[in-house]
Formats: C-alpha cells, structure tokens, sequence
C-alpha cells in the first residue's frame, strides 16, 4: 500500500466513517422519522430540491469535464433552454426533455 497507512488503518477509517454516515442518516430519519414536525420545517423542507438540484448541475454547465473546464455555448444554451421552460411551464418533464433536446442539437450542429 503507498502512502504509508497500513491495512488495518484504511479498514479502521472505512468502518468508522461508514459509522458516521450511518449516524448522521438515522438522526433524521430513526430518531424524527415517527414524529410530527412543526409546519415550518416541513414548509423549509419543500425547498431542499429546489436547491440541491441547480448547485449539482451549475458545476457540470459551467465547467464541464468534457471540454476541459470551459464553458461551452451549447451546455449554456441547454441550460437556459431548461430554465425557461421550467418557468413558463412548471413542468420538470417538460423542462428536461427541451434541455436535452436542446443540447444534443446545439453539440450536433456546433459539430
């Protein structure tokens, strides 16, 4: 093994960070699972896709692997496409097929 850590060591720090993850998971769903939440948390906890979704896909539009970190005209262009027929529409489904719709023809015509 490189590195200078031995195998016992790799094995110690995989089974207490699986412990750790395990930990965090249950505290929200063994320990709050059955109980009733107040209504402002429930009504903060509509917004998490909200947020969670653009800051995993902002990366891959801005500075996508596959043009070495460069922002490409036709990410941007699906990019915007998606937003725009999101709002207009409020329909997910619909938002991503014009996203993807619009990329492939963007990377099809752009060569």
């Amino acid at each position: 093994m490189t590195g200078g850590a031995s195998d016992l060591t790799v094995w110690i720090i995989i089974v207490v960070l699986g412990i750790g993850t395990f930990l965090i998971r249950w505290s929200f769903l063994g320990a709050l699972g059955n109980r009733d939440m107040p209504a402002w948390v429930l009504r903060m906890l509509r917004y998490t896709p909200v947020a969670v979704l653009p800051a995993l896909v902002a990366p891959l539009v801005m500075w996508p692997a596959a043009t070495g970190g460069e922002p490409e005209p036709a990410r941007l262009a699906a990019a915007a496409a998606t937003a725009a027929v999101g709002m207009l529409t409020r329909n997910v489904m619909l938002a991503i097929l014009a996203g993807a719709i619009t990329l492939f023809g963007m990377l099809y015509v752009l060569g």
